[in-house]
């Protein structure tokens, strides 16, 4: 078992508060010096002690079964546009959309289900508030989508959990009054700003940074060069180091190469037993063996929060990746919230709702704003 330290930071005084994490084989646990874990059922209030269960490590990509149809099928150049569904795909089509309708045509509905509660945000990047892009370095989101998005942040807490680099996402987004967790929620930092959290206990001067896997780093990096130098000879392939975790993508790579792509990979990871390999939209990747994902950067963060142990709390997950699915289920098994799935075909998923682009991510969210803070009670929000 190993310690990693959840540090709180004062800027000015250099005091730095830290919360020690445990990380074994069998789970991770997150404590506040001296103070005992919350009882059943509290409420933001008694201790900062998180508890998440690991049943198993996630199997290597098996880069010989399905998973290039699944990459096919979620290509721009093989999704059907939807004039030319065939009356087979209508049909299915019509039956996701009633399991996953529209949030924009049941924004009241999910409104209603709010009302008493505090609302959360959670936010993917790339492909949510984003468009997916050839190049990753240049994913840029709109100014319209930031202005909506630092107008969200205003009425509620908000929060961006994406594969990235923090640093990265941070330096796409540059709103320093969000929550960010970078490299599957493995490099969390919270805005300075308070918080009613004993975890936490953000103060005027005061930020977190959580980082759960640094004793990964060097290794992080020492397989970072070597993919760097092995994937040269694959046109279009790009390796992207998130600092927590590695991104091979091949969204610019020849269909026919995909496979030997991925061979080489798992042939670098393989003599890495502490790393697994996972797939994406258009990208493998590579993470720490620690069971720690978007899911569970969601629980941490609504532990900081406060809500950890809440019935009223309401978070809301919008996602476009199978890696947001984690957080999808976690909302499903608390009972708790909404995920919305963004995409503009159907996809095997845990979320309740769906939106096809972020555009109209952008739409919910600025719908959400108006709900909150119309002309008359737009004092109601943070400036």
């Amino acid at each position: 078992m190993t310690n990693q330290n959840v540090v709180i930071s004062n800027s000015e005084s250099g005091i730095n508060m830290s919360i020690t994490v445990a990380v074994s084989n069998s789970s991770i646990f997150a404590t506040t010096a001296q103070k005992p874990p919350p009882a059943p059922g509290g409420c933001g209030g008694g201790g900062g002690y998180i508890s998440i269960s690991r049943t198993k490590i996630l199997k290597d990509l098996d880069v010989n079964g399905g998973w290039i149809e699944s990459m096919r099928a979620s290509s721009p150049t093989h999704v059907k546009s939807l004039s030319s569904l065939s009356a087979a795909d209508d049909h299915h089509h019509n039956s996701w959309t009633l399991h996953h309708p529209s949030a924009l045509d049941m924004f009241d509905q999910i409104i209603e289900a709010s009302k008493g509660k505090q609302i959360v945000m959670f936010l993917d990047y790339d492909g949510t508030l984003s468009p997916i892009v050839e190049d990753p370095d240049k994913a840029f989101m709109s100014e319209a989508m930031r202005k909506t998005v630092k107008k969200l942040a205003s009425c509620f807490p908000t929060a961006i959990v994406s594969g990235r680099c923090r640093d990265k996402v941070y330096g796409f987004i540059q709103l320093s009054e969000l929550y960010y967790a970078g490299s599957h929620g493995m490099d969390i930092k919270g805005p300075t700003k308070s918080s009613k959290s004993e975890v936490v206990l953000f103060q005027d001067n005061k930020s977190l940074l959580f980082q759960p896997a640094s004793e990964f780093l060097p290794m992080i990096d020492e397989v970072y060069q070597k993919l760097v130098e092995k994937i040269k000879s694959t046109p279009g392939a790009k390796v992207e180091n998130n600092k927590f975790c590695i991104s091979v993508h091949f969204r610019c790579v020849d269909e026919k190469q995909w496979n030997n792509l991925a061979q080489e990979v798992k042939s670098v990871v393989k003599d890495y037993p502490k790393l697994r390999l996972t797939q994406g939209r258009k990208v493998l990747e590579i993470r720490p063996t620690i069971k720690w994902d978007k899911g569970k950067a969601l629980e941490f963060l609504l532990e900081a929060l406060g809500y950890a142990n809440c019935s009223d709390v309401f978070p809301i997950y919008i996602g476009d990746d199978r890696t947001d699915e984690d957080a999808f289920k976690v909302l499903r098994e608390r009972d708790q919230g909404f995920g919305i799935l963004v995409s503009k075909v159907p996809k095997d998923t845990h979320a309740s709702y769906s939106v096809r682009e972020p555009s109209e991510v952008m739409q919910f969210l600025q719908r959400l704003v108006q709900w909150k803070r119309p002309p008359l009670l737009r004092r109601h929000c943070r400036v």
